[in-house]
């Protein structure tokens, strides 16, 4: 059995698993319709509305706005109750400053501990999303959470993990429906090679200094995305 075969009967690491659970549900339905405008910033969210609007009863729906309260994507305040978080430049740009903060502090105990068998799935996972080329956009997130897990999922310092998450999966819901350019596309792949050289040679300073320009790139991409199809409206 090949490396991509092991790849795809691996179990899915927990934070995976939970997010995929959690899509399922009116919490996914709640979040995609934010993040597609349906509901727009700063829009009231009553919860008897949006049960029977989703079809469920009114408990999911609390339990679902307090964990988009968690992710930044819902406000909740005393005697006004929830409202849509306007998700605007300032909003994408403060999470991925923050990403730029703790994926560098992660990476670094990734490679003074990498194994062979470590760095042997990373390389695989590459080979994957190389071969995948962008043509597939569910699968290459996929893929391209895979190869970040493989680098932090053992970390010991969980709580880093769990915001490091967090905010990964608010960047990756916003950017589903603004595509990757050609050229983000290529910055990905020649980023994701140095990382890999870097793993090989030990380097931690090259490793961090090169993962802190790919969360950037992709914070940035997604901001000029973002402007573009505000232009689009507006002309």
């Amino acid at each position: 059995m090949g490396q991509l075969d092991d790849i795809a009967e691996t179990p899915a690491p927990a934070l995976e698993i939970a997010r995929i659970g959690a899509e399922a549900g009116v919490y996914g339905l709640i979040r995609q319709d934010i993040l597609s405008g349906r509901l727009s910033g700063n829009e009231r969210l009553k919860v008897s509305t949006l049960a029977a609007h989703y079809q469920t009863s009114t408990n999911p729906v609390r339990e679902a706005l307090q964990q988009l309260r968690g992710e930044g994507f819902v406000v909740i305040e005393a005697n006004r109750g929830a409202r849509v978080r306007t998700i605007d430049e300032a909003y994408v740009r403060d999470i991925y400053e923050i990403e730029v903060l703790i994926e560098p502090y992660l990476i670094r105990s990734f490679v003074a501990l990498c194994s062979a068998q470590n760095l042997a799935q990373l390389e695989a996972i590459q080979a994957e999303i190389e071969r995948l080329n962008f043509a597939d956009p569910a699968r290459h997130s996929l893929l391209d959470g895979r190869f970040h897990l493989t680098m932090y999922d053992h970390h010991y310092n969980q709580s880093a993990m769990a915001l490091w998450w967090k905010h990964r999966e608010i960047l990756r819901a916003i950017n589903v429906d603004q595509g990757t350019s050609l050229r983000r596309q290529r910055d990905v792949i020649e980023e994701h090679r140095a990382l890999i050289q870097a793993v090989k040679d030990h380097d931690e300073d090259r490793a961090a200094s090169v993962i802190a320009q790919h969360v950037q790139g992709s914070g940035r991409h997604i901001i000029d995305r973002m402007r573009a199809q505000g232009a689009k409206a507006q002309g």
